[in-house]
């Protein structure tokens, strides 16, 4: 036993006598030139120990480092590329013996990284690099084809050691990344890191908190999590992962954003919960939800499983504020192919309710490719378009116009985002409500490919009729041109206009062709540049508001001196048939074949209308071939296939209506004419004095 204590006595003061030789006559300070040698060696930089080298005797040993400076390479603006206030480490003697690593607190006070990159190009941090890469290239030169023989002994001997570290603390950490070649800055101060005693196959707690700015965004995080990490490095797992973050920048202050995460496997479903709450482009915004994130150990697909999203929007450039918006769905990441394939279980927007599935490959230009379907949608609820009383609308105007005095609507919008865009989407939509009017059964197939946006299909059931169409939009240049093609078939009209545009003025079964184009996407734009035509063909109708039977017999009262009974009449004129191309030319659209048929009228009218100033100049020649009775009164059989015109003039909201009776009369004059002569030549026979007498009459009234 007394030899026992001797020797262990023996083995102490050995060490004691060690450390304190070491201490005593190696002065780490010595060692200066040689550090900041090498490191110019290594790196072509210069390294400045401005501080000393202090060992560390008790109650380990170790040493610590004053304020430490790599200075950066000429031509960059920050003087270091790297700063370091202090730096402190130390080792346990006695269980090296035991083959045991035991590494105490390494500490790392105010350290600065300065990363930059000029104008031309070239990084502070190149010089590190390629330094790195010769040596690299170095290396696999002198690299033998055959390991040493003592290979697989030093890996054993390696694999005996047991490392141990009592903790690492980073504490007033700061990065800097100025690219002036991009123009952008990105800062991270007030870094601090801890991580608490580490050991393999034991739960290690590590923590941080940092605060940042990029360009006008600034942000800070902190958080904490437990990780376990295998002796051989072959797996690890996490645990009470949390994450508590802050941003904002001039349109959005998020003011709290929250993630936790119960556990992280690989190969296993993890729980996660998150929440947001802030403002953004001025509304309020709250959202909170979960999912089971599933990651392979390859780390080749990462799964979002039971993705639940509840979220609420407050503000008045909301169509709806309150909009409550939920989501459920399933996100699957393929990593080595960039894809992201989404399975939209439910996504609603207060009453609107969406579902369907979108896959995106991720690339210069992402692919994105979706298919969507709604049971319901009314646009006009959902945007707040419900019509205000005439009152309110025009309070509403003026108010606004005083409010915004310079708001220019004839600005084009900047498209530029379609250029970045490789869309095919589909949306089908059961039933469909906008500006009033309703669709059902809709089907819609577009496609946004690098600026071209293109309606490939469009096709909807409406009034007991059917529309389909198409469109383009070119967005490379601007103002933006398009093309439109639209038929609708077999539409009922009346309700369609009194639904759309508050108008029953005319009824029957519609059908219209539309193939227009043109140039810019300003309101005032799309009038003086838009070019078409629209063939429409109307059957089995009425035009309401004028009863042209009744019009004609009142003014040809008027004119023989007679006095009509009056009556009020029905104020509608009846057709069996009305169809006519009208022509749209940058402002104006006109017409030289419009044809309405009924039993009792043929009428024909041409003329222009300016969309532009909402004026109509049109006439309208009626010829009276059946019995007026039919159209509310009694006949005139004297005006039968007399060409009566009626001339259509003024304002959209207020046309007038005037009948020419000067070409009534010269056509019932001329029946006159043509009726006494043709009695009168009956009876000469002699055709020369026939033709003479023929003559003198008729000249008489031209």
């Amino acid at each position: 036993m007394k030899k026992l204590f001797l020797i262990l006595a023996a083995s102490i003061a050995v060490v004691v006598i060690a450390v304190i030789a070491l201490v005593t006559l190696v002065n780490p300070n010595q060692f200066k030139p040689l550090i900041t040698e090498q490191v110019a060696k290594q790196t072509g930089l210069e390294l400045v120990i401005e501080g000393d080298i202090e060992w560390q005797f008790f109650p380990s040993i170790g040493f610590a480092l004053g304020k430490t400076e790599l200075k950066n390479p000429q031509g960059f603006s920050q003087e270091n590329l790297f700063k370091v206030e202090n730096v402190g480490i130390d080792i346990s003697v006695m269980p090296l013996l035991d083959k045991v690593l035991q590494i105490g607190d390494v500490r790392l006070d105010g350290a600065e990284f300065h990363l930059e990159t000029r104008k031309d190009g070239q990084k502070n941090i190149d010089a590190l690099t390629q330094q790195q890469k010769t040596q690299q290239e170095t290396a696999q030169q002198e690299v033998i084809s055959e390991p040493p023989a003592d290979a697989p002994q030093q890996a054993s001997v390696a694999a005996e050691w047991r490392i141990e570290l009592a903790g690492i603390t980073v504490s007033n950490a700061k990065l800097v990344n100025q690219d002036r070649q991009a123009g952008t800055s990105l800062e991270l101060y007030d870094v601090n890191f801890s991580l608490s005693e580490f050991a393999f196959e034991q739960w290690t707690k590590a923590e941080f908190s940092a605060k940042g700015k990029n360009n006008q965004q600034q942000f800070s995080a902190n958080g904490k999590l437990e990780f376990q990490l295998a002796q051989d490095f072959s797996s690890y797992a996490l645990r009470n992962i949390e994450l508590n973050s802050q941003f904002s920048d001039p349109a959005t202050k998020m003011d709290s954003i929250k993630l936790v995460l119960d556990t992280f496997e690989f190969d296993k479903d993890n729980a996660l919960t998150f929440a947001v709450k802030g403002q953004a482009s001025g509304m309020d915004l709250s959202a909170n939800g979960s999912a089971q994130l599933h990651v392979d150990a390859a780390i080749s697909t990462v799964m979002v499983k039971a993705f639940q999203l509840e979220s609420q929007l407050d503000g008045e450039s909301l169509p709806q504020s309150p909009m409550k918006v939920a989501m459920s769905s399933e996100v699957t990441f393929d990593v080595p192919r960039s894809h992201l394939s989404l399975v939209l279980n439910k996504l609603t927007a207060n009453a609107i309710a969406l579902d369907g599935k979108a896959d995106v490959t991720l690339a210069e230009i992402p692919q994105v490719r979706f298919s969507l379907h709604s049971p319901e949608i009314d646009l006009d609820e959902f945007l707040g378009l419900t019509k205000p009383s005439q009152e309110t609308a025009s309070t509403n105007s003026s108010n606004d116009k005083e409010a915004h005095p310079e708001v220019n609507n004839d600005v084009e919008p900047d498209l530029s985002a379609l250029k970045t865009l490789d869309v095919i989407g589909q949306v089908n939509i059961d039933k469909f409500k906008a500006n009033n009017a309703k669709l059902q059964n809709v089907i819609t197939k577009f496609t946004v490919n690098r600026g071209i946006a293109t309606l490939d299909r469009f096709d909807a059931n409406l009034y007991q009729g059917s529309i389909n169409a198409s469109a383009k939009l070119d967005a490379r240049r601007s103002p933006a041109t398009y093309s439109v093609k639209k038929r609708i078939k077999g539409v009922q009209v009346q309700p369609l206009l009194v639904d759309v545009a508050q108008n029953d003025k005319l009824e029957g079964t519609g059908n219209i062709d539309v193939d227009v184009k043109g140039a810019s996407l300003t309101p005032s734009g799309i009038q003086k540049n838009l070019v078409g035509t629209v063939e429409i063909n109307f059957a089995d109708g009425a035009v309401n508001g004028i009863n042209v039977a009744q019009m004609i017999r009142e003014n040809y009262a008027k004119i023989k001196g007679e006095k009509l009974d009056a009556t009020d009449g029905v104020q509608k004129t009846d057709f069996s048939s009305m169809t006519a191309t009208l022509t749209l030319n940058k402002g104006k659209v006109t017409t030289n074949n419009m044809h309405m048929q009924s039993p009792l009228l043929r009428i024909r009218g041409k003329g222009e209308a300016n969309y532009i100033n909402q004026t109509v100049d049109f006439t309208v020649s009626t010829s009276i071939v059946g019995t007026l009775e039919g159209q509310g009164g009694k006949d005139i059989d004297e005006l039968r296939d007399v060409t009566i015109p009626i001339n259509i003039s003024g304002s959209w909201a207020d046309p007038k209506f005037k009948l020419v009776f000067d070409d009534v009369l010269k056509q019932k004059a001329q029946k006159e004419i043509d009726r006494g002569v043709e009695k009168l030549t009956d009876k000469i026979k002699d055709e020369k004095t026939k033709q003479a007498v023929d003559g003198l009459l008729k000249g008489l009234f031209n």
